[in-house]
């Protein structure tokens, strides 16, 4: 794991948005190199955190084992 990525929330407690929304722009940061874009990547750069988040969102979601 790269040095500079914080964990950002402790296991054993819920990511609220807020939470999931800060992995998102700092994960987007990190693969971009940049921690504020250019203007002409603005917008590609605030779409890429906007899914991040959503594919987080997803993956924390709880799951429930299969019934069988």
């Amino acid at each position: 794991m790269c040095r500079s990525i914080k964990v950002l929330r402790r296991a054993d407690t819920p990511a609220s948005e807020e939470d999931i929304r800060a992995a998102a722009l700092q994960y987007v940061r990190k693969v971009s190199g940049y921690r504020q874009p250019p203007k002409y990547r603005a917008e590609a750069f605030a779409a890429a955190v906007q899914e991040v988040a959503q594919a987080t969102a997803r993956l924390l979601q709880p799951q429930h084992p299969s019934r069988g």
